[in-house]
């Protein structure tokens, strides 16, 4: 078995940004085995020459070079950063320069300002549509549902709620969900409470095997987790919302990240 490659993924904020760019780098590279660790709050540069420290240390053990995603602000912890030795990807300080050469004159470094509390009105939208969201979960506070910007519906554990509180926390979009259970198939048509909303409508499904494991997870052996009871769910609800023309997404193989996006851009697209 071939060694772990150090990988440090650096901020001196949250370290989400660098996060998300470092782990959609490595995911290209299946067959390399690689020991991740972040390193959040490195903003002062004691800080930076113990993240330093630890890259060598790392680099010591694994006689391999680490790699470094780093989303630095400070150019003096940058440079820090840069003598390491490792293979530094300065993901700022690339792009920075490249800005600094069009717009012609210098950037001003502030930390973590793509996922702070310092543009109030943006993070109030966000805190506000994540209580919105916690409130009219699985079907909860139907009264609400005028107020939402989209209304997940599905069979149960198909994976509306952590969709509805990510696009919730990621874009500040007030999410409610809806789920679709055997009592909803015994009445013609959609439940009455979601008849309104048609346009803010869209549909999770998934591969009856997979909601068979997701279920059995929650209720082993149970009718509930059966493969037979998930197929028919499925192939009910699928018919429910063929019916009432509802945009339909598969989450089968699909990230939460993936389904957020791809639900917005047909919220995008159907207001154009």
């Amino acid at each position: 078995m071939s060694p772990e490659r150090p990988v440090f993924i650096i901020s001196d904020h949250t370290g989400i940004t660098a996060e998300i760019i470092g782990k959609s780098i490595l995911s290209q590279f299946p067959g390399e085995a690689f020991a991740t660790e972040s390193l959040p709050f490195v903003d002062t540069l004691d800080k930076a020459e113990d993240a330093v420290n630890r890259i060598r240390d790392a680099w010591k053990v694994s006689s391999l070079k680490p790699l470094v995603f780093s989303t630095m602000t400070d150019p003096a912890a940058r440079a820090v950063l840069d003598a390491s030795g490792a293979v530094v990807m300065d993901v700022y300080g690339h792009f920075l320069g490249m800005m600094i050469g069009e717009l012609g004159r210098p950037a001003i470094p502030m930390k973590g300002q793509s996922h702070s509390a310092s543009d109030a009105g943006a993070y109030h939208d966000r805190i506000d549509a994540v209580n919105f969201s916690l409130a009219a979960d699985d079907g909860l506070a139907t009264q609400k549902y005028e107020q939402a910007d989209l209304i997940l519906v599905g069979v149960s554990r198909s994976g509306k709620t952590p969709t509805s509180l990510y696009m919730a926390m990621q874009y500040g979009m007030k999410v409610a969900n809806y789920p679709l259970t055997p009592e909803n198939f015994e009445q013609p048509g959609l439940p009455e409470s979601l008849k309104p909303y048609l346009h803010k409508l869209r549909g999770l499904t998934l591969r009856p095997q997979r909601l068979a494991a997701i279920r059995s997870e929650r209720r082993p052996n149970s009718s509930y987790a059966a493969l037979e009871t998930c197929r028919q769910e499925l192939d009910l609800a699928a018919r429910m919302m063929a019916d009432a023309k509802i945009p339909v997404l598969d989450s089968s193989t699909r990230s939460v990240e993936e389904i957020a996006a791809l639900l917005r851009q047909s919220l995008l697209k159907a207001t154009r």
